[in-house]
């Protein structure tokens, strides 16, 4: 739960988003992903360093660069999170449809 608590937080900042949404097209330097803020490289280093510490995003060293990619390991913790909610709703609408499925016979019944 404390990788997933990272994650929903590196993702409650917009500009964080739009960097993963910048990511999604393809790797890109810290640079390229400043580019579109009004903000300073250092800023936006500072948003990268959350990414990657949530496991959203790896960096690599090549020469003076740092090219960053999206990681499918924060993508895969929520993913499992939200599989579990969503078994839970369908076990839910499954007793929901039972119950209706057995008001409707007991009504079938009553009328004959």
């Amino acid at each position: 739960m404390q990788q997933l608590d990272g994650v929903f937080a590196a993702l409650s900042d917009p500009t964080r988003r739009s960097i993963l949404a910048r990511l999604a097209k393809g790797e890109a330097t810290v640079m390229e992903l400043a580019e579109p803020f009004d903000m300073t490289q250092p800023a936006v280093s500072r948003h990268l360093k959350v990414l990657e510490t949530a496991g959203l995003i790896l960096r690599r060293a090549e020469g003076t660069t740092r090219p960053c990619r999206l990681a499918a390991g924060g993508i895969d913790t929520i993913e499992q999170w939200l599989a579990m909610l969503h078994k839970a709703l369908a076990r839910n609408y499954e007793r929901l449809d039972a119950i209706l499925a057995a008001d409707k016979s007991a009504k079938r019944r009553s009328k004959r």
